[in-house]
């Protein structure tokens, strides 16, 4: 929750591209465990390093033992940050980790690699191929869902939803990597298609820049809440953010969202908008989730974007993995450090505590940006409840 990375690196790999990730915190490479590593994490870590996407996050140790510390901290990227750095991190939590479960990632690295910019995730927006060490614009004057399916697939995406010309403002200005592109739709790389169009049916139409919605680009998150596992459900689908309508909202279906979030179980589904009222498309209605589905999208729900509700009426979660500090007993920036986790408010414990991990935790309650740890315990404590004080220091 508090770490502070400074450099990010991929080792034992055959290429700069795959390998044991390794992250360097304060001053040490440690490896990091793979507990709570996805897709979505791994994306962003390849972008990163200029490695295209992820391709897989193989697991059983493949890339060698590490050694040095094991770091347990857990991202939750969307897929959409620069690097790793700008991910929310929990470590409070985190179970003990060896070497044996080190995280790994496979970058897709190709010579011909695509990606989508502009839109919301890494599944949606402009296409753009890279290609003589450069990345280009992709024009066509004929772009389907033949042409969407065949990026969508290479970039494993899932299947194509949308083909479009992006509008004015979205367009690009840079050179131009392919122009005319013609697909049956089965292709595993565009590069595969018909991409040496003779110059008359060039010229016969105008090319203009090109753009996919995919399956995979749907996300799902929380806003408004005080932390990241709580607030408001929010699904982004067809390159907007929407939310859910309260009817029938319950626990099961708040179960799906915080597991999807890797948020832990669901402590509390509510509706009314209790974390405050969304703007623009409501996306669904009467969602009845078993509590099993892998994704919100995956359960019973009426058709996307129809629905009889106001934003009066969006619904949210409270997760067991949100996590809060607070200063309890306090007289404004000191007090007996408490934290909020699976739904009950708990101690710290002060055994090998620094002051630095003092300091980041007034940062975290706005008490400025240094601390002193507390031995005495002046607010009603028993021995054994080790606990700690914040001070500001500005």
């Amino acid at each position: 929750m508090w770490s502070e990375f400074t450099g990010f690196r991929l080792v034992n790999g055959s290429t700069a591209c795959e390998g044991r990730v390794e992250i360097h915190v304060l001053g040490t490479w440690g490896s990091l465990c793979a507990s709570h590593w996805d897709l979505l994490d791994a994306h962003v870590l390849c972008r990163h390093l200029d490695c295209g996407f992820a391709e897989s996050i193989p697991r059983g140790g493949p890339f060698g033992r590490g050694t040095g510390p094991v770091w347990r901290d857990s991202f939750h990227c969307d897929g959409t940050e620069a690097h790793l750095g700008q991910c929310p991190v929990t470590a409070l939590g985190a179970s003990p980790c060896s070497h044996e479960n080190n995280a790994a990632v496979i970058c897709s690295a190709g010579s011909a690699s695509l990606r989508l910019v502009g839109g919301g995730s890494r599944c949606d927006g402009r296409v753009e191929i890279f290609q003589h060490g450069t990345w280009g614009r992709v024009l066509d004057d004929q772009w389907d869902m033949q042409e969407a399916s065949v990026v969508c697939r290479q970039l494993r995406c899932g299947e194509a939803e949308t083909a479009y010309n992006p509008p004015k403002p979205q367009r690009g200005t840079g050179p131009v990597g392919l122009r005319g592109v013609r697909c049956a739709g089965h292709e595993a790389n565009l590069t595969l298609c018909n991409t040496s169009l003779p110059e008359s049916v060039l010229a016969a139409g105008i090319a203009e820049d090109v753009g996919v919605v995919c399956w995979g680009s749907r996300q799902v998150r929380l806003v408004n809440g005080p932390g990241r596992c709580a607030g408001r459900v929010e699904i982004y689908y067809q390159g907007s953010w929407g939310t859910i309508c309260d009817d029938s909202w319950d626990l099961p279906d708040a179960t799906v969202v915080c597991h999807q979030l890797g948020c832990g179980g669901a402590v509390k589904a509510v509706g009314s908008a209790h974390f405050g009222e969304g703007s623009g498309q409501i996306w669904l209605d009467a969602v009845n989730c078993s509590g099993a589905e892998a994704a919100l999208w995956d359960c019973p729900a009426g058709s996307w974007g129809q629905h009889d509700c106001g934003h009066k009426e969006d619904a949210g979660v409270d997760c067991s993995e949100f996590m809060a500090l607070r200063l309890e007993n306090s007289d404004g920036c000191s007090g007996r450090l408490q934290v909020f986790y699976n739904g009950t408010w708990g101690s710290v414990c002060s055994n090998s505590m620094t002051l630095k991990t003092v300091s980041l935790a007034c940062k975290e309650l706005g008490c400025g940006d240094r601390g002193i740890l507390e031995t005495r315990l002046p607010y009603e404590s028993s021995y054994k409840d080790c606990l700690t004080h914040c001070f500001n220091r500005n």
